[in-house]
């Protein structure tokens, strides 16, 4: 399917050539993920960006890719860089920085307004997209800074969708229904919950296959 789909992009440059989806992958570091688990994160977001599906679909839509590490206030950092994936071979290099990302910081709060704040801020650097999505990762309640709600006004001025990959805790209640109603805003938006890290890169190529695709119908919030 590479091969075919390399084929196309070939002979129809010009369509290649624009942007369906700037996607930032906003990754939880706070002080709750131990070494393995942010392993796990970040091999299992570079294994998910290489399914067949997946990849075929970032670039047939030459889709603009970045990480964001992410933990207390005034913590975020974009990790990976923007990169238009208008190749394979571009994917593939994308997919290598993920896998090598090292960690910027451990043992601090959960700030997950600030992370969506500064993100959103990022899109100017990306290129022009037909879609822009914030993608983040998290295991606890925000705890730290603005409050994840506070900042949809500015992703619904901005046109950016944040989606969520909520990774559960025994010990931290009801998870999923936190980030429903406070943390994921926009057109389309959803989550998608793994139950535990060892889910985790199950959940984010599931998550990854219905987020490359445009998503019908919206939640505002």
């Amino acid at each position: 399917m590479r091969f075919v789909l390399a084929l196309l992009l070939i002979l129809c440059p010009l369509r290649a050539a624009s942007c369906e989806l700037a996607l930032i992958f906003a990754v939880d570091v706070s002080g709750s993920v131990d070494h393995a688990e942010f392993a796990i994160q970040m091999e299992g977001l570079a294994h998910a960006l290489g399914d067949d599906q997946v990849s075929e679909a970032l670039v047939a839509g030459s889709a603009a890719l970045a990480v964001v590490q992410w933990t207390g206030a005034s913590r975020q950092r974009l990790t990976v860089p923007w990169t238009q994936v208008t190749s394979f071979e571009a994917l593939d290099a994308f997919r290598a920085e993920v896998a090598a990302d090292v960690r910027v910081w451990r043992n601090f709060s959960t700030a997950i307004g600030e992370a969506l704040h500064v993100s959103a801020g990022l899109f100017a650097d990306a290129p022009a997209c037909a879609r822009r999505v914030i993608d983040i990762s998290g295991d606890g309640v925000s705890n730290e800074g603005v409050t994840p709600a506070n900042t949809h006004a500015i992703m619904q001025a901005r046109g950016i969708t944040v989606n969520a990959l909520v990774i559960e805790d025994a010990t931290a209640g009801d998870l999923t229904g936190y980030f429903y109603e406070n943390v994921i805003t926009g057109p389309g938006a959803f989550l998608v919950t793994a139950g535990g890290y060892r889910d985790y890169p199950r959940q984010i190529r599931r998550k990854l296959l219905r987020e490359v695709v445009q998503t019908v119908g919206a939640v505002t919030r």
